[in-house]
């Protein structure tokens, strides 16, 4: 994989350093499959995604899933000895529109390549749009135990700022289909915070979500990314930047609610009904778990060395079609990133912090953020754990920042 420096990691024979693989398999490992193609483009959205237009005939699917196996083949060499895989993530993008069987030749080209630990956890993101009951009979026979969907507002306006295709109630129909397919286990997304969303819009959507009856929600402020097509309409005046007194009361609002419905939030922006709900591979990030990620701009992890793919699918494609490893450049995390990486990503979750991972100067900021509010003091006390509190919560970052200096 390419380097600008001469560092013995990832080079251009594609070979990890070994004590990046020292340990692997007893930490997580899952495996994410990114899929660049949406039939639209959304406003808010500045993820790696294409329209067919915009590739016209320089990508496809079935290339696309070529180099996704010729990455994979890749990774087993990289690896050595790939462990099987405890999570799979296919994300995008879109992936529901690859359809059932072209979902079911990803999970095959992973059982293939790692194999599949017992109970692994497979979920797949859809839009409502381009799903079906067929669809979930499909992906559910194929070996996918989880699905994602796509839900953000139930209000058709709030949509149409998003510039979101899905008709209101097609999320909650959609995730009924998939119970109905047997899936346990169904998230919705929601988006709060748009320019011109009423309390009792955000209201409607959380009555939605409950009608769903879904064991997961993901719930995520929106962000004014630059360079989309929201972000001009903001600069332009058109539209107003999101308030952060409406974020913050939007969130309380959201958790109250799904707390009350017996969804108990496991990571700030994460919500289950049991611990069996939590995303399993999402957990793996949190706790600095390892994983490969396959795809146009696919971000990997393996033992505190972290790369990244070339963005554009067919560049993608190119690349591992010549034999030649699709990265575009890594870095080797330092202690003091590991350590940043580590507070930032576990306080965030419910469970918190060990304090040990604190020096002496961060065990007293973290008893003065007790002190505010922002920790709970009987943790810090009798688990020796940094806790955020429900104000700590809408404050996560500001916390962080006190606790590595």
């Amino acid at each position: 994989m390419p380097l600008r420096s001469p560092e013995p990691t990832i080079p251009a024979g594609s070979v990890l350093p070994g004590a990046a693989l020292e340990g692997l398999g007893a930490r997580p490992f899952g495996v994410y499959v990114h899929v660049p193609f949406c039939a639209t483009r959304c406003g808010y959205c500045d993820f790696n995604t294409y329209t067919a237009g915009e590739l016209g005939s320089s990508s496809s699917p079935a290339s696309w899933l070529e180099a996704v196996r010729r990455e994979f083949d890749l990774a087993a060499r990289v690896l050595g000895s790939p462990p099987a895989v405890d999570t799979v993530f296919v994300g995008g993008g879109t992936p529901s529109l690859l359809g059932a069987d072209g979902l079911g030749s990803v999970l095959g080209a992973v059982r293939d390549t790692f194999g599949l630990a017992p109970g692994a956890e497979v979920t797949t993101e859809s839009n409502p749009e381009s799903t079906s009951p067929e669809f979930f009979a499909g992906i559910r026979e194929a070996g996918f135990t989880r699905v994602s969907l796509g839900m953000q507002s139930a209000a058709r306006h709030v949509l149409r700022i998003l510039d979101r295709t899905h008709t209101p109630g097609r999320p909650v129909a959609a995730a009924g289909e998939a119970r109905a397919a047997g899936f346990e286990h169904v998230n919705l997304d929601v988006i709060y915070g748009t320019p011109g969303e009423r309390p009792a819009d955000l209201r409607a959507s959380l009555d939605a979500v409950l009608e769903a009856g879904v064991d997961h929600v993901s719930a995520y402020a929106l962000i004014v990314e630059d360079g989309t097509a929201l972000a001009r309409r903001v600069r332009k005046g058109e539209l107003p930047a999101p308030d952060d007194d409406v974020l913050a009361a939007d969130y309380e609002l959201i958790d109250e609610v799904l707390a009350s419905a017996g969804l108990s939030w496991y990571e700030v922006s994460n919500w289950a009904s049991t611990a069996d709900a939590r995303c399993r591979h999402n957990l793996g990030y949190w706790r600095g778990g390892d994983w490969w990620g396959a795809g146009p701009g696919a971000h990997s992890h393996v033992g505190g060395v972290r790369w990244w793919n070339v963005k554009h699918p067919a560049k993608y494609a190119a690349e591992l079609a010549e034999g030649r490893s699709p990265a575009a450049d890594h870095e080797v995390l330092t202690a003091e990133d590991r350590h940043l990486e580590r507070v930032m990503l576990e306080l965030r979750l419910a469970e918190g912090l060990a304090l040990d991972a604190l020096d002496a100067a961060g065990i007293g900021a973290a008893r003065a953020a007790a002190a505010e509010g922002l920790l709970h003091g009987d943790a810090l006390e009798s688990r020796s754990r940094a806790v955020l509190t429900d104000r700590g919560r809408l404050l996560a970052d500001g916390v962080v920042r006190r606790l590595v200096g």
